[in-house]
């Protein structure tokens, strides 16, 4: 792997990486243009608050064509006579690509969402590579039960045979947040051309550089025109892709507020929606815990990761009261010794927020906290020495469930510590919360895995959870959302399905 160092501008990233995201932002209908507002999107390094770029901002009438490219691409194009052989081929190439630029496009990452090296390699790259080539894979297994599932016979009179034809959705829109920004359009990108769908995408105005280079990738792969388009814009353009009739599906990873909006707005056409809307996830430590030491790292890591800009960051810490302080002190020792540090210096474990406003948002509930009497158990406050949105890790015990930082999604890496009396308790903390999204259990795996069976969550960790896997869904309960991505349930999500029926002579 390449060393990358002081990626403080564009002028900075390697060739390779420019080669990528040099040129007009938006990709509609096989083509490469600037956006056409008078509006303009500056977009900066969260690592030193320099400005990267300035464009403008795509219009609704380019999100339009972007729309209408798409279904003249289902509708009337070659996209619909591949079979499953040409689509994964197409997507096994866009993995050899994205594997050959692995490199480049970490820089990117880095410049402009500021995520460590480390995670940004396993996470932000190489983890969307795999989803990928899983994509590929479900190209050629098709959906549960196969693209063309035998029913069999029905001997009621009349007697009939049938079968479920399972069709590609049609045209999917995918509206995507700035925290895993290549990810969050794989999730999307891979099973969807899978399936057999065609797709427009409007990325987070944050971070439209790191979706620009997995578009330029895409191209590369041979994806015909139409097929794959992106527009770089605001509510607008994204409004066009919620509400326009030619848009089959609508699928949107970020916030409440806005996930709450494309669903209305989607209602008017009765569109499929997926929505994927955030957390305030429960790690529980079960009183079978003797080891703090061995589980603080996970359970740190778990919501500081990426500055705690993840969906699932587990941020309600329950411990049992009566080792509370134990655990507070092996908190103090670990979130010590963590670096906050510039994403390109191999040994930093925490980078940047992406912007200043999500820094002063994430310490106004801290601040907040401790001004009704919270406890800073360890970390806060900003950063010394560095230029950019840096927030220190931090816990805050003296709280219980009911206090606004315990009930919020901050999206920065803040946590706090709740005690419990009982396992049932426990379990009652970790369900008041308006969110299901993820769950952590740590304790004896017997007694971890009973609780897990209970939690309604979309997803349970137990001791330590592992790797997120292509062929599990992610998604949640509540308002956390509905519909999952990646895993054959996610793979559903891109199908129709069709009775054919016909009569036994």
């Amino acid at each position: 792997m390449t060393a990358i160092t002081e990626l403080t501008d564009l002028d900075r990233l390697s060739a390779k990486a420019r080669s990528l995201i040099d040129g007009p932002l938006n990709w509609i209908g096989g083509k490469w243009e600037d956006g056409q507002s008078a509006e303009t999107n500056t977009i900066y390094n969260p690592s030193t608050g320099a400005p990267l770029r300035t464009e403008p901002h795509s219009t609704p009438e380019q999100a339009v064509r972007a729309v209408e490219a798409a279904r003249e691409a289902f509708d009337r194009g070659p996209w619909g006579r591949t079979t499953p052989a040409d689509r994964a081929a197409i997507l096994n190439r866009l993995a050899d690509l994205m594997d050959e630029h692995f490199d480049a496009l970490v820089e990117i990452i880095i410049a402009e969402v500021g995520t460590p090296i480390t995670l940004a390699r396993a996470m932000q790259v190489g983890m969307p590579v795999n989803n990928i080539r899983w994509a590929a894979e479900r190209a050629l297994a098709g959906p549960r039960g196969g693209y063309v599932e035998p029913l069999g016979p029905n001997w009621d009179a009349p007697a009939s045979n049938s079968v479920l034809q399972k069709v590609p959705v049609g045209v999917v829109s995918g509206i995507t947040g700035y925290n895993f920004p290549i990810n969050s359009v794989v999730w999307k990108l891979g099973p969807g051309l899978a399936a057999g769908c065609t797709l427009v995408f409007k990325s987070s105005e944050r971070t439209p550089l790191s979706t620009r280079a997995l578009m330029k990738l895409t191209e590369m792969a041979g994806v015909p025109e139409g097929v794959v388009n992106f527009v770089s814009g605001l509510g607008d353009v994204g409004n066009v892709l919620a509400t326009h009739p030619a848009v089959d599906m609508v699928m949107f990873t970020g916030s409440l507020k806005v996930g709450k909006a494309i669903q209305a707005a989607a209602a008017e056409t009765t569109k499929k929606v997926v929505l994927e809307l955030g957390g305030k996830s429960a790690n529980i430590l079960l009183p079978t815990v003797d080891d703090f030491d061995a589980i603080v790292q996970p359970s740190i890591m778990r919501f500081a990761r990426n500055s705690g800009q993840g969906c699932g960051s587990t941020t309600r810490m329950l411990v049992p009261r009566s080792k509370y302080d134990q655990f507070a002190e092996s908190i103090q020792r670990f979130v010590g010794d963590l670096k906050v540090g510039m994403p390109w210096d191999e040994s930093s474990d925490l980078g940047p927020l992406i912007r200043e406003q999500q820094r002063q948002f994430v310490a106004g509930f801290v601040d907040r906290a401790i001004d009704q009497g919270a406890d800073v158990i360890a970390g806060g406050g900003y950063t010394d020495g560095l230029d950019g949105y840096f927030y220190n890790p931090t816990v805050i015990g003296g709280v219980d469930n009911t206090w606004e930082i315990s009930r919020e999604e901050l999206f920065g890496p803040v946590g706090v510590l709740i005690p419990y009396d009982t396992v049932e308790e426990a379990i009652d903390i970790a369900h008041d919360s308006a969110y299901g999204l993820h769950a952590a259990v740590y304790g004896d795996p017997a007694e971890a895995y009973q609780v897990a069976l209970r939690l309604r969550t979309g997803a349970v960790s137990i001791n330590g959870g592992g790797f997120m896997r292509p062929d599990a869904p992610w998604g949640g309960f509540k308002l956390s959302g509905f519909g999952r991505e990646m895993g054959e349930d996610g793979f559903q999500e891109f199908f129709q399905v069709k009775h054919i029926q016909w009569p036994i002579r």
